[in-house]
């Protein structure tokens, strides 16, 4: 959950600076034991009765690339049934912390002119994680949508430890308020629905990142929901809570894992830290997953950037936070843009039709907070407003 500057997370950063004295002389610093997986069984270990929960965000599954090649045309219509012989649309919702506003009030404003699609597949990263069960579901749930992104404020997410109890754990913050705000919007209502429509053959992917292997993971919420697992809601609230988990600041999320009856567990963090925003492994051959699917026309991609693009001129003091501050914000902006590269890039040859949305550079307010509601209100507007009066979605990346 990238904040919209990193003066938050740096200031949390410099505490931790400040006191590694106290570490040093102490050497007594601990956090939670946990029980890793071996490197010998990293990519061979699943989530415990839920095989095909999720994949490498580098890869294309073996699981799917076997479906898509044995399956008859009558199984494809039978468990594809919403999107076989159809349009497809594709959203894919970036990181992008109290700015996930922007991307709240576009969908509303989209709901608003009538012209809003039901979604083939929705993928989203760290804020967008969280804005993207709403957008799979449908206008049904803009209100939701509306009321998180317009009334939470930085209370509602974190809670700061005190600085020993930061510098012996793994976190400056605790993010049990947002693990109860997840709690009551992701509830098993919500986790019903999902699965109803993953049976329909729509697909909700989440994107965390393993730091145990340093790699991009994508989660099938889908199937986690239409699983027969006890343990299946509190899986998925750990899973958008892991992926707006920015590392240092927030604590990651510890999933429990298995192999031959063995538990082991897996430490995930902020999806951004792997990729801003995602829609699809390169590795796939998603022009023989459309063609397998019969789909009608074109699949149009819908890209909301959570973030401002263009580069902008700022005076940075000679002191080591601000030129650190600076340079992570570069490093963001940068990083979002090279997505969209990938994701242009993969639509070029995948024959899609890209559609980008970002927050335009004359939006000057600045907030008070990390999760200001006054901030987060006039930016949920401003994304209203341009949808409403019909976005112009851009077609290719700035620089082209």
């Amino acid at each position: 959950m990238t904040l919209r500057t990193t003066k938050d997370v740096l200031t949390l950063v410099s505490r931790l600076v400040a006191i590694g004295l106290i570490v040093t002389i102490t050497s007594c610093a601990s956090a939670p034991k946990r029980h890793p997986v071996p490197p010998s069984h990293i990519t061979k270990v699943s989530i415990p009765g839920i095989s095909e929960a999720r994949f490498w965000g580098d890869e294309w599954p073996k699981f799917s690339k076997e479906k898509l090649e044995t399956f008859t045309d009558a199984e494809f219509r039978q468990y594809f049934s919403a999107i076989y012989k159809e349009p497809h649309n594709y959203l894919a919702i970036s990181g992008g912390g109290a700015n996930g506003a922007f991307g709240a009030g576009l969908l509303l404003g989209w709901t608003a002119t009538g012209t809003r699609p039901e979604f083939t597949m929705v993928t989203g990263v760290s804020t967008g994680a969280l804005t993207a069960p709403f957008a799979f579901l449908g206008p049904d749930y803009d209100d939701e949508l509306k009321t998180v992104y317009t009334t939470t404020s930085t209370k509602d997410i974190v809670e700061e430890r005190n600085i020993i109890t930061a510098v012996f754990g793994d976190s400056m913050a605790d993010t049990k308020p947002l693990q109860a705000l997840i709690a009551k919007y992701i509830n098993s209502n919500v986790i019903d629905a999902i699965a109803r429509e993953h049976k329909r053959g729509r697909r909700l992917f989440v994107g965390t990142v393993n730091l145990d292997a340093g790699r991009s993971v994508i989660w099938n919420i889908g199937t986690i929901a239409a699983s027969d697992s006890p343990h299946k809601i509190e899986l998925i609230h750990d899973i958008l809570r892991a992926s707006a988990s920015i590392p240092v600041a927030f604590p990651p999320v510890v999933i429990t894992v298995e192999i031959n009856g063995k538990r082991f567990d897996e430490m995930h963090v902020d999806g951004g830290t792997g990729s801003q925003v995602f829609v699809y492994p390169a590795a796939m051959d998603f022009r023989q997953i459309t063609q397998k699917l019969k789909v009608q026309g074109d699949p149009k991609v819908y890209v909301v950037r959570n973030s401002f693009l263009e580069p902008d001129y700022n005076g940075v003091k000679r002191r080591i936070f601000s030129i650190a501050s600076r340079t992570i914000d570069s490093l963001i902006r940068t990083q979002g843009i090279g997505d969209l590269y990938k994701i242009y890039s993969l639509c070029e040859r995948d024959g899609n039709d890209f559609n980008l949305a970002y927050i335009p550079s004359d939006f000057a307010e600045e907030p008070t907070e990390g999760f200001d509601p006054e901030y987060m209100g006039k930016l949920f507007d401003l994304g209203y407003q341009m949808a409403k009066s019909g976005y112009p979605w851009k077609k290719a990346p700035p620089g082209f």
